[in-house]
This record gives C-alpha cells, structure tokens and sequence, in this order.
C-alpha cells in the first residue's frame, strides 16, 4: 500500500470535506457550535455614558465644594434633568450620566448632610464608562467560523440576537468490526474482549461538535459490513477494526463493494499505519480507522478532529507545544511516531515523560497519558533534556 505522510494524508482528507450548511438555532443552543454568518453590532455598548461605581454626578469644576442634591440616576432610570453648578445628583453603577456632570466622584469619598454633599476635588472623566467603550454600531462582534462558548454567546447577546446562524452539526456514524469484540454489559467468550474504542470515539466527535451514533458491531462477515455501511444516514463513517489486509479485515472491501474511492491508502505513522479515507458512491466520506485503541485515538485527533471541524466550518489541526524530554530515546524508524506520554511542570519548564510500553493495544496507557509526543521519522537518538514536540491532550478535571 502507498504510504503518505501525516501532513499530506490530512491534506488529503480535508480537500474532499467542507462546512455544512447553515441552520439558525436559538442563542441557548449556540454553544460548541460554528457561526455560518458574521455578527455585527445594531447599537454602541454601552449606548449611554454611564457610571462605573456607586457615587455623585457631579460637574468636576465645581469640585471640591459642597453641593445641592437635585435627583437620583438607577441603572433604568435615569435623571432626565440637567445639573447646574452646584448642584449633584445620586448615582449607581450602570445608570446614565446626567446631562451636565462629568464625573463621578465614589461614595466613600462624599460626606452627606441632607439635602448637601461634599465632595473632593475630581477630574472629568473619573469613574466614567464612555458610550460606545465596549463596541460601537456596526462593529464586526464575531466572525463567521468562529466557535461559539460561553462568553461570545454573551457578546451576541449583547448585540441583541435571540438566534444566530450556524452550521448544521456532521452526522458521524462510528462502525466496530471483529469477531473478538463485544459490547458492555454482554459476557465476553474466551476469546473476546470488549469494545472500548467505539464508545471513546463517539464522545469524542460530539465534543468535537459533531452527531455520532454508534451503530451495532458487526462480524467478520462481508456482508454484514456492507449493509452495516449501506444502512449508516451519516455525513462520515468511522470504521474502527477490519482496516490492515488480513484475511479477516473485510472494511476496505466492503468499501470497495460501495464504490469506494481512496484518498488516502495508508499513512507512514506509528501507531495507525492501516488508516485510510475515501468517497463512497453516494458521496458519504469514510475513515477508516485500525482496531488497536491506542491507534484509533492517536489518528482520531491526527485527522477525525480536523475532519468534524471542516464539517463545523472551523479548522482544528493539532497544534503543538514544545517540552523537554526527561528521558533519552533511541532514533525514530521510517514512520512518524506519536508517542503517549506524561507532562509535568518544575521551575518554568514542561516535562514530557514519554511511557515505555507504547503498545497500541493498552487502553491504560493512553487513560494515563496526556500527551503525544511526536517523533518525525528518521529523526535521530535523542538525550533526557532534549527538547520535542508534544500535543497536549483534552483531559477533563485536569489542572489549568
């Protein structure tokens, strides 16, 4: 089988995938979703000049003297009077500066006297928030392909949108092939073990921002994983097991039964060699992933992540940072390696402690780790303090 680099089978499989179309949801329903529209401001924020701290709206000439209360300003309710010299109004945060005051003097550093305050020496400007300091009408607020969280929902929202445009999520169906492999809570036979990467990858894709649906295993029977695939009302279809050339790896003929057209035949990296990507007759994308957990999740971040993000209408490439080995490796072979290992912090540095036993079968190892190390292939022996790549993986719980 030809074999592509990472770097260019992921080329490849994003060439053949682009953003679905949009949908509009409501503004609650946004969050991990991608904008299909830009968002622009209809009014400045804030649209009033307002008060930053409960006190006294005062005009800063008059300043420090004792002044005459006229009036209040809450925030909603502003004073619709004008204040003359001399004069000052009671103020909250949030409320709408009098017309006629220029500052704000606190209340901690006013002395009332019933219908009197004294007030110190102030500058025009203090304790004012400006009309328009946050955003002005007609400013761009977010752009399409960004992803919505928590806090762009608030700036939405703070432009007045009760429903944004997004894309529609990608639906992913996730296939597990092999006679070996059974589902929780059924009793394993003395040959069997059970499925633990389809349900990983599941969870995954929807916190990527994709709809997966796991469908039943099937057995290593052609036909079985034809009509499994044929059934699959899918965007992409993730097989996981059945991808090598074994006599017992059915997937890419089951594929080829569906008029499969390979994109990417194999890839030059350790684990996860057999992963391959193509277009099926009916234009539904597949990936096809190896069974071995620990090689299904490392090529699930390489290329399943950027693949969902494409569909969102959003990139998600892996971005690496750099960290200093605590151990010597020897040199890497003609595949680039993806490493599990351990990060830790001491004095300023990242620590990246690869695991020993890189074995693609130990779903232990990879629930301890929270990195990839990267090797490029043919890359030399390195020594304990060396610097490499790591991607750090999404760990919930983990510190900050």
């Amino acid at each position: 089988m030809k074999l592509m680099s990472v770097e260019a089978a992921r080329a490849a499989m994003l060439a053949e995938v682009s953003a679905l179309p949009a949908e509009t949801v409501p503004l609650g329903q946004a969050v991990g979703r991608v904008l299909a529209e830009d968002i622009a401001a209809v009014r400045d924020q804030p649209p009033f000049t307002n008060s930053a701290m409960d006190g006294w709206a005062v005009r800063s000439a008059d300043a420090p003297g004792t002044l005459t209360i006229i009036g209040e300003s809450a925030a909603g309710h502003g004073y619709e009077g004008q204040v003359q010299p001399g004069e000052a109004v009671r103020i909250f945060t949030g409320a709408a500066l009098p017309t006629g005051a220029d500052s704000v003097v606190i209340q901690e550093n006013a002395a009332r006297d019933g219908g009197l305050i004294a007030v110190p020496a102030c500058r025009p400007g203090d304790n004012i928030r400006d009309a328009g300091k946050d955003f002005r009408v007609g400013d761009v607020l977010l752009r399409k392909g960004t992803r919505i969280d928590p806090w762009r929902l608030s700036l939405a929202a703070s432009a007045g949108r009760a429903e944004v445009a997004v894309h529609r999520r990608p639906r992913v169906a996730i296939l597990s092939t092999g006679e070996e492999i059974v589902e929780a809570p059924a009793t394993p036979g003395p040959f069997q073990i059970y499925d633990s990467g389809s349900p990983a990858l599941k969870v995954m894709v929807e916190a990527w921002g994709g709809e997966a649906t796991k469908l039943s295993g099937v057995r290593d029977q052609l036909e079985a994983v034809v009509e499994a695939m044929r059934g699959a009302d899918a965007d992409l279809i993730v097989t996981v097991g059945g991808a090598s050339v074994g006599d017992h790896d059915l997937v890419r003929a089951a594929a080829q039964a569906l008029g499969l057209s390979l994109r990417v035949e194999s890839v030059a990296v350790r684990p996860g060699k057999p992963t391959f990507f193509g277009v099926l007759a009916d234009g539904r994308r597949l990936l096809g992933l190896p069974g071995n957990p620990a090689s299904a999740f490392v090529c699930a971040e390489l290329f399943l992540k950027p693949l969902v993000a494409a569909y969102c209408g959003t990139t998600a490439e892996p971005v690496l940072a750099t960290a200093r080995l605590t151990a010597p490796l020897a040199a890497n072979g003609p595949r680039e390696h993806w490493m599990r290992a351990k990060l830790r912090h001491d004095e300023g540095s990242t620590l990246a402690e690869p695991y020993l036993d890189q074995d693609s079968s130990l779903v232990g190892v990879f629930a301890a780790a929270d990195a990839l190390l990267r090797r490029q292939a043919g890359a030399a022996a390195l020594s304990a303090g060396d610097l490499v790549e790591v991607l750090p993986l999404a760990r919930a719980g983990a510190p900050s």
